[in-house]
């Protein structure tokens, strides 16, 4: 049986992406999800000539005349009305973020004057135009793009909807998502486990790795049963728009899913790729006529380091892709030591980062195989081996998968 590539499988999912739609929410709900519009500047920023330090505000024209001492005539407050100075050999007193008194286009700032009995006397020989003052439009103008569509949103864009009024915003919604895993070996983590028994841990793996894309999954356990997981999975296919297992999609005698899959309708795109771990995945797109989108599965194997490694290689770019999300260059390390891999297969290695003289090393961090799931905690990241040689030099720079 020939083996998909890792990069033909991501090529196939990635030319299998869906677009789920747009909802409004409120922009404080928004970090992390994808902005579906331009966000325009409603006015000038700054919308006025803002002070910008504590002092007083002047006309320059009497400074160059040589005036170095000026009445105080009122207090310019931030966030009061625009005051205008009445006599050009006056000054008035300005606070930071304050509109600039018209009549005025310099602000000197407390440190160089001395107050007293109403009057302030400047210690400065020269002053430039609209010193200590951010003029009006000068960051952006009204009407400009703040921030363009498609942009992931943080807490930097969350305080910018609030400056333009924008109390809802427009962004990618997100697609319904089942994460199942099989077996009659799993029991719940609360529970304890019998001696023949391990507790359900693939799941919770998947939920956490889809929260920090804003996804909120919910899963389901489904014992090794074929009827019962065809009556389940139907129902998912029906209700879901993607599904992700973990468990039974290898070639042992209770492996049912890419069967149950096929007899669902579930067209199957590849199955077995050429990689390790996580060699048994399987991929495929259903079409309904009772939804615009393909249902999407991914099925991957039950080992909990194949199914960690899966997800971040193939459901991460999926989602991003389908969002219009433009995910960075694949980060890249450099093997601080020499590593020897027989097969001919995609290796992804597990490694611990460190940097040093501004370059990132990795040092391998290899367990004892894919079910050695406490050997993450050791591990930063996968470095990604490729599939043409078996021995990979001290020196050498490879693609990384972070998930730390």
């Amino acid at each position: 049986m020939t083996l998909t590539t890792v990069k033909e499988a991501l090529a196939i999912i990635l030319n299998n992406t869906e677009d789920y739609g747009v909802e409004e929410i409120d922009f404080l709900n928004s970090v992390g999800r994808i902005l579906k519009e331009n966000i325009f500047a409603d006015r000038d920023f700054p919308p006025f000539n803002r002070v910008s330090m504590d002092g007083i505000a002047v006309a320059s024209e009497a400074f160059n005349n040589g005036q170095r001492t000026f009445k105080i005539e009122g207090v310019q407050a931030a966030g009061s009305a625009q005051l205008t100075l009445q006599n050009k050999q006056n000054c008035i007193e300005a606070m930071t973020g304050a509109m600039l008194p018209n009549g005025c286009d310099v602000i000197i700032q407390y440190e160089l004057l001395t107050i007293e009995n109403g009057f302030a006397k400047v210690n400065l020989e020269e002053v430039k135009d609209f010193q200590n003052v951010h003029l009006k439009g000068l960051d952006r103008k009204v009407g400009v793009i703040l921030i363009p569509r498609n942009t992931l949103i943080s807490p930097a864009e969350i305080g910018v909807f609030a400056t333009v009024g924008k109390s809802k915003v427009k962004v990618a919604k997100q697609p319904k998502v089942m994460i199942v895993s099989t077996g009659n070996e799993l029991v719940e983590v609360t529970e304890t486990p019998a001696e023949h028994q391990i507790r359900r841990s693939n799941a919770y793996t998947l939920v956490s790795l889809l929260e920090r894309l804003h996804i909120k999954a919910e899963t389901s356990h489904i014992l090794d049963d074929k009827q019962v997981l065809k009556s389940k999975i139907n129902t998912f296919l029906n209700e879901y728009d993607v599904l992700i297992f973990s468990g039974a999609v290898s070639k042992g005698k209770f492996d049912f899913i890419p069967e149950v899959l096929n007899e669902l309708g579930v067209k199957k795109l590849f199955h077995q790729v050429k990689q390790r771990p996580g060699k048994p995945f399987w991929f495929g797109t259903k079409t309904t006529a009772k939804d615009k989108n393909n249902k999407i599965v991914f099925a991957f194997p039950g080992n909990p380091v194949s199914t960690f490694i899966s997800c971040l290689k193939y459901f991460r770019p999926w989602y991003l892709k389908s969002v219009e999300l433009h995910f960075e260059n694949q980060q890249q390390a450099i093997l601080s030591e020499d590593f020897f891999f027989k097969p001919n297969l995609t290796y992804f290695l597990q490694v611990k980062l460190h940097q040093k003289e501004g370059k990132l090393y990795a040092t391998p961090a290899a367990g004892k195989g894919s079910g050695d799931l406490a050997n993450l905690i050791d591990a930063d990241a996968f470095l990604e081996l490729p599939d043409d040689k078996t021995d990979f030099k001290k020196g050498t720079v490879f693609p990384i998968l972070l998930y730390r």
